[in-house]
């Protein structure tokens, strides 16, 4: 019955293969990611006019200790630093 129900709803293929309705990890709040990670912060970028994208800035280990306990601004300053930046994009449905 599934490939005939596929056959007659071929959307449903879709949503079963990426499952981007679905939020993953479930019950944790992705906006205080300092509770998963370690010396991370979350930042919102407004790339253009009605668009904001929601980061997470990491330092790395090596500047783990002169994080602690740093606000959002000594954040937004450490990325100007001589230090490499990767950027890393990442997300489901849930959470895009």
């Amino acid at each position: 019955s599934v490939p005939f129900l596929i056959r007659l709803f071929p959307f449903v293929l879709t949503k079963i293969t990426f499952l981007n309705f679905l939020a993953f990890p479930f019950f944790v709040d992705l906006q205080r990611p300092e509770l998963l990670l370690n010396n991370t912060v979350n930042l919102y970028l407004t790339t253009e006019p009605g668009v904001t994208v929601g980061i997470w800035h990491t330092v790395p280990g090596s500047r783990g200790a002169e994080a602690q306990g740093k606000d959002q601004r000594w954040y937004e300053e450490a990325l100007a630093d001589a230090y490499p930046v990767i950027i890393y994009l990442h997300g489901n449905g849930g959470t895009r």
